[in-house]
């Protein structure tokens, strides 16, 4: 399977996504994020640093549970100009992390 490179706007993406998870991570070692999220340390750090631009859904849904961030926070932080896309009525994000 051949797979066509990203497009700069993806690359983007991925570099606010990896930076939107070290800022929620604080002092929180890589390591215990990484196992309570059941990802690989290497995985978590592929991600962080942007080398991962587009990773599986289930991957950012654990490390977000884990980092006590709603997919709606993080959505809105990795894609500002679309802005949260509330997914159904009444839902409240549980944290939104300052730029």
């Amino acid at each position: 399977m051949v797979r066509l490179p990203l497009t700069p706007a993806e690359v983007e993406r991925g570099q606010r996504l990896g930076a939107l998870l070290r800022r929620a991570r604080g002092e929180r070692s890589m390591l215990e994020t990484a196992l309570d999220a059941r990802v690989s340390p290497e995985t978590l750090r592929k991600i962080e640093t942007g080398r991962v631009a587009t990773p599986a859904f289930s991957t950012i849904a654990a490390i977000a549970e884990v980092l006590d961030l709603s997919l709606d926070a993080v959505w809105a932080e990795i894609n500002p100009e679309r802005g949260v896309e509330p997914t159904s009525p009444g839902h409240h994000p549980r944290k939104r992390l300052a730029s």
